[in-house]
């Protein structure tokens, strides 16, 4: 259950990369001088962190004697005309929490470079990848404020693919507000005037509204913790000997996990039932206390979920935080439906009266942390179609995060990707970073 890393890259394959000296990318046009502020969503602290998105790309025939770097340079340059916020600075007002951006028109960072391998010495293409750290822009400078949102490589292959890696400050815009700008990077790419879809900005939606009340317990990111209590994941702890691989997840995996289910769970969705098997057997892995509180964290996107305001394009971070949450002992020994029923109940509570009062919370107890002590934190990315961006080579052999390896302590994220390709079919991969010995334990829970 849950293949991990079937094929490898040789393990002769070195990647060596040349860089060229980083530029700007401004937009093509003048932009307007503003501030804008972020949403009471947006500039929480569990966001003020850099996303890694890679794709990878196929030579193709039909793109002989076209050089992706100028393509794609051009492309975003007029993509930033729409999306100039991008283009600016983050900037933090007097209070000390407050996050706007300054309009600047400064532009992104952007790199050239060229590797001296083909597309298919990467293996099985996905997480980790060989040479990860040459083909991510170098990153020496790890503040939100006073620096760019945005940083772009560009790295050509010999075989006439090429690789195209983002790092963008969640705080700007979620996986759903990434996939946005890339689609319209693409279609500026192959010609088009302007984006089909044009951004919308609109934080205001996702602020506390007047007289501010919290009506809703928000235990995600209730109590606090030490620094020391949050690097630890049950009895194993994050500077062990860590290990990341990805697993992955087929048609008939999915059906043999659903087949052990109840009747009244057969039609749960299918990233509940992942999320569950990944909690359940990393919660077995780490062997926390029997009595120890573990949770699992997950992203809720309430895009379409509820009659509300946000309009279409809107790019900045729609979404909720849930947490399901068991006693370490119960959810290590009892069947797979016991997580499902607590990670499938949590979703129902998210409605539009909760998004305010958890705006509400942000602003009133100052921007909290997520609760992190004993917890695992799981994106679904499988709706947003990172390989469907074009920019004029076909759609992406591989597209989704960059590594396994996120968050604030190694280990303690991990996110859904969905794939689909000609050569592997559908299926979705998650990549997990764990303790070398945990990952041992967690591998052969995965497999029973």
């Amino acid at each position: 259950m849950g293949d991990c890393n079937p094929t490898l890259p040789s393990k002769e394959f070195t990647l060596m990369v040349n860089r060229k000296p980083h530029e700007i990318i401004a937009p093509a046009e003048p932009t307007p001088h503003e501030l804008k502020p972020l949403s009471d969503i947006d500039d929480q602290q569990a966001l003020q962190f850099l996303v890694p998105v890679i794709h990878f790309y196929s030579a193709n025939s039909n793109m002989t004697g076209q050089d992706p770097v100028g393509v794609i340079r051009e492309a975003i340059s007029k993509a930033l005309v729409y999306y100039y916020p991008l283009a600016g600075r983050l900037r933090q007002l007097a209070d000390g929490n407050k996050l706007v951006v300054e309009c600047t028109g400064e532009g992104v960072l952007f790199i050239e470079a060229d590797a001296d391998a083909n597309l298919k010495e990467f293996g099985n293409l996905h997480p980790p990848f060989i040479g990860i750290d040459n083909l991510l822009v170098p990153i020496s400078y790890y503040g939100i404020t006073d620096c760019h949102v945005l940083f772009i490589q560009i790295t050509r292959l010999k075989c006439g693919g090429f690789i195209f890696s983002s790092c963008v400050n969640h705080t700007m815009c979620d996986a759903f507000g990434m996939f946005q700008f890339f689609m319209a990077v693409s279609e500026l790419a192959h010609g088009l005037d302007g984006p089909t879809l044009l951004p919308a900005w609109e934080r205001h939606i996702f602020n506390a509204r007047n007289q501010p009340r919290v009506t809703h317990a928000h235990p995600e990111y209730e109590g606090m913790i030490s620094d020391e209590k949050i690097i630890i994941m049950g009895r194993m702890t994050a500077d062990a000997d860590m290990v990341e691989r990805t697993f992955v997840f087929k048609r008939d995996d999915i059906a043999a996990l659903r087949s052990q289910l109840p009747p009244h769970l057969h039609n749960c969705s299918t990233i509940d039932i992942l999320l569950s098997c990944i909690w359940r057997s990393r919660t077995i892995a780490v062997f926390p206390d029997d009595d120890d509180e573990v949770r699992i964290i997950y992203p809720v996107n309430v895009r379409n979920r509820f009659n509300s305001q946000i309009p279409q394009g809107y790019y900045g971070n729609a979404f909720a935080v849930c947490s399901a949450i068991a006693r370490a002992g119960n959810l290590s020994r009892k069947p797979l439906h016991y997580a499902i029923e607590r990670v499938k109940d949590k979703k129902h509570a998210i409605t539009e009266d909760y998004m305010n009062s958890l705006a509400v919370f942000m602003v009133t107890r100052g921007r909290p942390q997520l609760m992190l002590s004993n917890a695992f934190i799981v994106a679904d990315n499988t709706r947003i179609e990172f390989q469907q961006v074009d920019f004029g080579w076909g759609k992406a052999a591989y597209a989704g995060v960059a590594t396994g390896r996120l968050g604030p302590v190694e280990g303690i994220c991990s996110h859904c990707i969905g794939s689909n390709n000609e050569k592997w079919g559908s299926r979705i991969l998650i990549p997990v970073c764990l303790p070398s010995k945990a990952m041992e334990i967690f591998t052969k829970e995965l497999e029973k």
